[in-house]
């Protein structure tokens, strides 16, 4: 089976899967869990591309996913204020007026338009600045963590505009639907993994195309490829603005599935769970991401459920385990599946010609 029957079969597995057996099988309770792995899987997906095929080891996307999930709730609160109204928690910690710069977001185009260019716009920026200067490796990861870390302070530090610690939450509509309705949270399901579909399908697209093969010359030979005329530094940016765009868009969707948007959600340690998942599932694959992140989000909820401390150890085990013995992730198990079926059996030698077989001259 060719690598591109593998894939869009796949696809198609998991199309008839997300929209077909699981909502049919779980419960709402269980089915919005999903809808919640499902924008996790969303960030995992850019990452796969950053990190998997340029080498750029991200571990501040919770900066874009905090951006995307922001947004949005900065509009749903709007909306549920009404018309020139104030939401709720500015009326507890604020003055009552709203700020400027939130009212433009009253317009569910200019939060939607917002949701998609402003976080690739910040790392577009962040990108230049940061890959103009050839600085990669161990020091890009500290930095985009240290980004993730500021960014979390700085949400806690504005109270008033941000709602602090707390975050953003009571949200009680979506775009005009009712979010306590079920039918409504099954839409937002649909919603999800129809985006996560589409999202592995553009990955899947850009790895094939000519930006793709450059994309990796540029993670295994970056120096040879600069000598070639191109620009490293604005291939690594498109990489890292697609996968911010993607992270903005999981928490702009997980926020009104969750109900909530706070600090804890984008901070450091969410930062490095985007990470974990996408090790575990294989960063350099397709669909591997996609699979660690919704099977790492689904082992800490059963987990937690049952053994509310042990988590953390499992998560961290399952993680030393993955690097030391399977480094390209879980996916490795079937590539040497199928590299055990491709591979010919032995054929024997012949045997050695005797007087009987070798018959005579002529």
């Amino acid at each position: 089976m060719s690598p591109r029957v593998r894939v869009w079969g796949g696809l198609v597995i998991a199309a008839v899967v997300l929209f077909g057996v699981a909502p049919a099988l779980l419960s709402d309770f269980r089915l919005n869990l999903l809808a919640k792995f499902c924008c996790l899987a969303m960030v995992a997906v850019g990452i796969g591309l950053a990190w998997g095929r340029g080498g750029m080891l991200v571990l501040g996307q919770g900066v874009f996913f905090g951006l995307g999930g922001y947004l949005m709730a900065m509009h749903l609160k709007l909306s549920d204020a009404g018309p020139g109204g104030v939401p709720d928690f500015m009326l507890l910690y604020g003055d009552g007026t709203v700020p400027g710069w939130w009212e433009p977001f009253r317009d569910p185009v200019v939060t939607i338009l917002a949701i998609l260019v402003l976080p690739a716009f910040v790392a577009t920026l962040l990108g230049l600045a940061v890959f103009k200067r050839r600085v990669r490796g161990a020091y890009f990861a500290i930095l985009s963590q240290a980004l993730a870390a500021a960014f979390a302070i700085l949400l806690i530090g504005q109270q008033k505009v941000t709602g602090g610690t707390n975050g953003l939450n009571g949200f009680q509509s979506f775009f005009g639907f009712t979010l306590s309705d079920p039918v409504n949270k099954r839409m937002l399901y649909f919603i999800a993994a129809g985006v996560l579909l589409a999202m592995v399908a553009i990955v899947r697209l850009v790895m094939n195309s000519r930006y793709g093969e450059l994309l990796v010359a540029v993670r295994d030979q970056e120096n040879r490829v600069r000598f070639l005329g191109y620009d490293p530094a604005l291939v690594k940016v498109v990489a890292y603005a697609i996968a911010a765009c993607f992270a903005a868009i999981g928490g702009a969707l997980f926020t009104p599935i969750v109900g909530i948007i706070s600090p804890a959600d984008v901070g450091v340690v969410p930062s490095i769970g985007f990470l974990v998942g996408v090790a575990i599932g294989g960063r350099a694959t397709l669909l591997g991401p996609v699979l660690g992140a919704i099977g790492v989000s689904w082992a800490e909820t059963s987990l937690s459920e049952s053994f509310p401390s042990f988590w953390i150890y499992f998560q961290g085990a399952l993680f030393i385990l993955v690097v030391a013995f399977l480094p390209n992730g879980l996916a490795t198990i079937g590539r040497l599946f199928r590299r055990r079926v491709k591979e010919p059996e032995p054929v024997p030698d012949a045997a050695p010609a005797t007087l009987e077989t070798a018959g005579t001259p002529t």
